[in-house]
């Protein structure tokens, strides 16, 4: 019998509330355990339906859930991954490390896959992977496991950096496996499967489409949006605003950089001032929100080697896109900044493709934070209606000289001097029309 299940949503978020009176019987484990797994959880049908399916399996689970800011009940998701069966649960609070570690050095890169997508999802999967194997290494689990589909790049993320941090782990994909991916076609099947299993879940099936959240950023693919002529509803959007029914005044606000790294942010309005990372980001997700800047709808190359249709929010990442973008402009010597730009494309498809954890990856980080030494300054900006713009900028270590480029001042230059540089640079313009004309097409 289907259990009638107190629902609430939060948000967007569907969460379930277990009655008091809610009462679980474990599949039955086999005689001898085959190993533990410890399970990248997130309380929702996948990784439920993983969860005791495992169990069926043989093996003994450790769920571990990391928060990295999505909106989540985690009391009511530990007592649901102990009720079907799990012998230990792990909640870690990533926030802030998410932050420090890899949301920072992101801004700094100014990644961006293929011009748009500001990688929110790629940028935490190997923050959660590391702490996974972690957990697997303390708790002498042979096996990790995850809920991510075969046809997607999270698989691959999540298992590039548990290989790197313990090269002798095994991996448990269920939806890489024929007997899993045979057995449950669909959503539908998983959803059987719980009725059967007596696995908690939503009265009411999830919206029509997937949806992945952080503090980073929230991800919308599959099912309506799969066609990727269809409009993504106005329902759809969880983290932003619609710019149209946004405030008619701005916020302005001043952003400080040193190295490249946020440090402060101040409202000019109401001269609120935040200094420490995680509440500084995410209160510029909360301007951003309000404002509803960060909205995309975008077709990208997966690194499997297919195309698909994402929706992302990301709020307060894009107002420091925009604030980082300008600060490095104005510091950077312009030569070093042609060559930072191309080492940003290559790190933005190594964490695409999930390779943060590698040799190239720390050295492009490397590099990238060395470029960042003179990155330092204050950036005014408004976001108002979907947008942010850039007001002005100051930096004791700017390169902008006043005196050199004004109207009204000669300055330490020589005009006159242009004229030899003019010469020079047409000689291959006049080289490459001369032959044209002496091999027309």
């Amino acid at each position: 019998m289907l259990l009638k299940l107190q629902h609430t949503v939060s948000k967007g978020y569907s969460q379930v509330k277990l009655p008091n009176n809610f009462a679980f019987s474990p599949p039955s484990r086999m005689s001898q355990s085959k190993g533990t797994v410890v399970l990248a959880y997130s309380g929702g049908l996948d990784t439920s339906c993983i969860l005791v399916w495992l169990i069926e399996k043989g093996y003994e689970i450790i769920a571990f859930l990391a928060n990295i800011g999505q909106e989540e009940d985690f009391t009511e998701a530990k007592k649901k991954a102990l009720t079907l069966g799990a012998k230990k649960v792990f909640i870690e609070d990533l926030r802030k490390e998410f932050v420090e570690e890899f949301i920072w050095p992101s801004v700094q890169a100014n990644a961006i896959y293929e011009d748009r997508y500001m990688l929110g999802t790629a940028i935490a999967r190997p923050c959660i992977a590391r702490r996974q194997v972690q957990i697997a290494i303390q708790e002498g689990a042979e096996f990790v496991s995850h809920g991510a589909t075969g046809k997607g790049n999270d698989q691959i993320r999540f298992e590039l950096t548990c290989y790197a941090f313990q090269p002798s782990i095994q991996i448990i994909a269920p939806w890489r496996m024929p007997e899993f991916y045979n057995r449950f076609i669909g959503r539908t099947d998983l959803m059987q499967y719980a009725k059967e299993h007596d696995i908690p879940i939503p009265v009411t099936p999830k919206n029509p489409w997937s949806m992945d959240a952080n503090l980073m950023h929230i991800s919308y693919e599959s099912g309506i949006l799969e066609n990727p002529k269809n409009h993504g509803p106005p329902d759809l959007f969880q983290m932003t605003t619609d710019p149209s029914k946004s405030p008619n005044q701005s916020d302005v606000l001043e952003i400080e950089f040193k190295k490249g790294v946020p440090i402060k942010v101040t409202n000019l309005n109401d001269k609120t001032t935040i200094s420490s990372s995680l509440e500084l980001f995410e209160y510029l997700n909360k301007i951003a929100e309000k404002h509803g800047v960060g909205r995309i709808d975008i077709v990208e190359n997966r690194f499997i080697g297919m195309k698909s249709r994402g929706i992302y929010e990301t709020p307060g990442g894009t107002i420091l896109h925009h604030a980082h973008m300008d600060i490095e402009t104005f510091t950077m010597d312009r030569e070093v900044r042609k060559i930072k730009q191309g080492l940003s494309i290559t790190f933005s498809t190594q964490i695409y493709n999930g390779f943060w954890f590698s040799p190239e990856g720390e050295f492009t980080r490397h590099c990238i934070m060395k470029s960042q030494e003179n990155v330092e300054g204050k950036v005014q900006l408004s976001v108002f209606k979907g947008h942010v713009y850039i007001l002005g900028r100051e930096s004791p270590k700017s390169l902008y000289n006043e005196e050199l480029v004004s109207m009204n001042k000669q300055g330490d230059y020589d005009p006159s001097d242009a004229s030899g540089f003019i010469k020079i640079n047409s000689l291959r313009l006049k080289e490459y029309n001369r032959q044209s004309k002496m091999n027309p097409k």
